[in-house]
């Protein structure tokens, strides 16, 4: 503990009011400069905030960038707009060097050219337009195995020996037998409030060599609701009343039957196109390649039934052409020449057994 005597605590008790007057005085002098100083004590604290808001931003755009780098978040860099295609092309190398050194995934780099957008920039890896789908179809390109090409190979050479070998055997045969033989083919349009009617709207004929007899639109009276143009090739304008290139109908149908007449008739569902054309033709004259039972798939329970197949499947598959492509309109004088190349195929073996069981008949009698 101080001790103090009473003379010292006089003194100290006049300092301190002395002190005290002076104090009075200096905030009373003092009051006239508080609003300056209030003012720039402001300004102050304004830029102090300011400061510190610019240092708390800095630091969380560091904190952004790690967090980034931990979660793989894209990273935008600006490129300078002065550089080169060579500078800039080093400068991006660059940097992705230095993103797989600080364990950063490349691909979340994005580059943008200095005074552009993100959006505005294309990607660095982006390939031009047509380069891409070039190189997606580049890499989805399949090559086929090299069995599955000499099977291939192998059934197309049956084919081809196959045809050859009936082709002789064809060509040997008389003229006048060949010119027993026709194909037809007719391409029917919809009618009717739904469409689903046939009218006749084109019919083609050949003979044995594929020829063409006869090909000619047939003008349809009635309103037609559905032309099948997709599948029939059949346009509006082939068709209409004021068309004279096109027959009417029963001139058609008096055209068609000449050149049936005492005339083997071949086609595929030849039912279809005779009921369409308003035709009968004596059975035994007929051969339709649908209802041939070689050319015929099995179904039902215990495959006792037999079915029709598409033509096309049938001429690909005896005769290794394409018709009726995806696609693409039919047209009937090609699909009547492709199933007389089908019955000639078949032709040999087809007569012997119509003559077998026309041979048969005769005995039972």
């Amino acid at each position: 503990m101080v001790f103090y005597t009473k003379k010292a605590k006089a003194k100290m008790r006049d300092r301190k009011r002395k002190m005290m007057k002076a104090n009075v005085e200096k905030d009373t002098n003092d009051d006239h400069q508080n609003d300056d100083h209030e003012t720039a004590a402001a300004e102050d604290s304004t830029n102090h905030k300011r400061n510190f808001d610019q240092i708390s931003n800095d630091d969380a755009a560091t904190e952004s960038q790690k967090k980034a780098k931990l979660s793989n978040e894209p990273i935008t860099i600006t490129l300078p707009a002065d550089l080169s295609p060579k500078e800039a092309k080093k400068f991006r190398k660059d940097a992705r060097r230095k993103a797989r050194a600080q364990g950063q995934s490349e691909d979340s780099i994005k580059f943008i050219t200095e005074g552009q957008t993100p959006a505005e920039e294309p990607s660095a890896k982006t390939p031009p337009a047509g380069k891409e789908d070039a190189k997606d179809a580049k890499k989805k390109k399949i090559f086929p195995r090299i069995n599955d090409l000499l099977t291939q190979h192998a059934e197309q050479q049956k084919i081809d020996d196959k045809l050859s070998k009936q082709k002789s055997i064809n060509d040997a045969l008389p003229t006048l037998e060949k010119q027993k033989y026709v194909a037809i083919d007719c391409e029917m349009v919809g009618i009717g409030t739904d469409g689903k009617k046939s009218a006749l709207a084109r019919a083609s004929v050949v003979d044995w060599d594929g020829e063409v007899l006869l090909d000619t639109f047939v003008r349809v009276p009635e309103r037609v609701t559905d032309f099948r143009t997709f599948v029939s090739g059949v346009r509006p304008k082939n068709i209409h009343v004021k068309n004279t290139e096109a027959m009417d109908h029963e001139e058609c149908r008096l055209a068609v039957g000449k050149l049936l007449l005492n005339k083997i008739l071949v086609g595929h569902a030849l039912k279809n196109d005779l009921s369409c054309l308003m035709l009968s033709h004596p059975r035994v004259d007929i051969r339709d390649t649908a209802r041939y039972k070689p050319f015929m798939r099995p179904s039902g329970r215990g495959g006792g039934k037999m079915r029709p197949r598409k033509l096309r499947d049938l001429v690909y598959e005896q005769c290794g052409k394409r018709i009726q492509v995806e696609g693409e309109a039919h047209c009937s004088i090609d699909d009547a020449s492709a199933t007389m190349e089908l019955f000639k195929v078949a032709k040999g073996r087809w007569e012997k057994e119509l003559a077998s069981k026309k041979n048969g008949s005769r005995g039972k009698k």
